[in-house]
């Protein structure tokens, strides 16, 4: 069971730190309320999973390479670029009171994903990270050992995704719509502040 608790803790160690997924989330759940939130969340936990597949079948190693890596950085400096922008713009919004978004939820699925899939942070830590807990794991442990365990990440990871949209959520509730309208402005000014740091990762890995 403390075997199962420490892989979970490790999920929560992946969503934890703030970064655009986060800072997307706050943006979605003070807008659209607590169901886009989670969906940026769950868009973020698919493109994980994709990651996790790749690294267990060693396809991963394909994404090291300089080329790969620029194109991720350059195209993840897009999505967030867009993300921030919107963000931003769109804050006025919440000015209206009851007023919300008619974003569809699949928005902000798409949302999540994209900037989880094009996040070379995300690629680094399933290759670092979990990789090395997959060859560690995969001399002594079984696969359905290994595949529980796996799921005990995803479990920490979806913790705190919910976590996080029902903090948002809750945001919205009870703070004024100016407030709201701020916090909104400084979730897209950080969204716009990894767009450029991803910009110049970009340029740096040419």
């Amino acid at each position: 069971m403390s075997i199962f608790l420490g892989y979970i803790l490790l999920g929560l160690s992946l969503a934890a730190p703030i970064g655009p997924i986060n800072a997307a989330q706050l943006d979605k759940g003070i807008k659209n309320g607590f169901f886009h939130a989670w969906m940026v969340g769950i868009g973020a936990m698919i493109a994980d999973a994709i990651y996790m597949a790749l690294v267990y079948l060693g396809v991963v190693h394909f994404l090291d390479s300089a080329f790969i890596k620029s194109f991720l950085w350059f195209f993840g400096s897009f999505v967030l670029l867009y993300t921030g922008i919107e963000s931003i713009v769109s804050a006025n919004q919440l000015i209206k009171k009851d007023q919300r978004s008619d974003e569809k939820i699949i928005k902000s699925f798409t949302s999540g994903f994209l900037m989880s899939l094009t996040n070379p942070l995300t690629i680094l830590f399933w290759l670092g990270i979990y990789g090395s807990v997959l060859a560690e794991a995969a001399s002594s442990l079984e696969t359905e050992q290994f595949l529980l365990y796996s799921c005990a990440i995803f479990i920490g990871v979806a913790f705190w995704d919910f976590s996080m949209a029902a903090a948002a959520s809750t945001f919205k509730k009870h703070l004024t719509p100016r407030l709201l309208v701020f916090i909104s402005r400084i979730s897209g000014l950080s969204l716009l502040g990894f767009s450029v740091y991803f910009g110049l990762q970009a340029i740096q890995s040419l």
